[in-house]
């Protein structure tokens, strides 16, 4: 009978060592496949995060350039309206002056010939009011 025992208990650990060996070979066979799996997931996820690096860069180049062009493009429209301004203060300048020149012509004319400068207004009045009329 402790023959008996002993081959039972001799089968038992037989049994138990070859569960004990076949766990052991699906563990190492899930450490080898997680460490393929982190030998995959490693590189995608470094190549992502240059990636998204990347990109911030670009993004960032990007605004300063975007900046930059505004700075000149302000700076370029302040030009332009300083220029426009000197143009339009020298016509105004020169507009003044001939029109000044004009009127004090017109009355050093008026004031040495008075009769024909009222007779000249007297015709070109009955002249409107004609035109006027027909219209």
């Amino acid at each position: 009978m402790a023959d008996m025992k002993d081959r039972i208990k001799g089968g038992i650990d037989n049994v138990a060592d070859k569960a004990k060996n076949a766990t052991d070979r699906f563990g190492d066979a899930t450490n080898g496949a997680k460490q393929e799996g982190q030998g995959i997931v490693d590189p995608a996820k470094d190549g992502a995060q240059q990636l998204m690096d990347r990109a911030g860069d670009l993004t960032g180049q990007a605004r300063d350039k975007v900046q930059e062009w505004a700075g000149e493009a302000g700076t370029a429209a302040k030009q332009v309206g300083d220029k426009v301004e000197r143009w339009a203060g020298d016509a105004y300048e020169a507009t003044a002056d001939k029109v000044s020149d004009f009127g004090k012509e017109v009355t050093t004319l008026i004031r040495n010939h008075p009769i024909p400068a009222v007779l000249i207004g007297l015709g070109l009045g009955v002249l409107l009011g004609r035109s006027a009329r027909m219209i």
